[in-house]
C-alpha cells in the first residue's frame, strides 16, 4: 500500500500533528515502507506454526498458605493511645 502526500497531510491533521512542507515527502515515504512491510507479513502463512510461548499455559510456582507468625495485635494495642474492639481509635478530621 502506498501513501500519497495527501494521505500524509490527512493523517497528521487527525493526529494533530504539526509536520514542515519539507518533512512531508520523507514521512511519505517512510510510511509507505511501514505499510508495505506489514502488507508483506501478512502474507505469510502462519496456519500450521505454533506459538512459541503462551502466558496461559504458564503456572505460578505457590509457597504452601501457612501462618508463619503469631498474632501481635494485643502487644501492639497495649501502647496505643484507645482502642476498641481490636481496632485502633482516632480523632475524626474530616467534618
Amino acid at each position: 500500500m502506498s501513501l500519497e502526500r495527501s494521505d500524509v497531510i490527512n493523517i497528521a491533521q487527525l493526529a494533530r500533528l504539526r509536520i514542515e512542507d519539507q518533512q512531508i515527502d520523507g514521512y511519505t515515504e517512510t510510511l509507505s515502507n511501514i505499510l508495505e512491510l506489514v502488507d508483506q507479513m501478512q502474507a505469510v502463512d502462519t496456519s500450521n506454526v505454533e506459538p512459541l510461548a503462551n502466558p496461559l499455559d504458564a503456572t505460578q510456582r505457590l509457597r504452601a498458605d501457612e501462618i508463619t507468625e503469631s498474632n501481635h495485635r494485643d502487644d501492639y494495642q497495649k501502647v496505643a493511645p484507645l482502642t476498641e474492639a481490636g481496632l485502633y481509635l482516632v480523632p475524626k478530621v474530616i467534618e
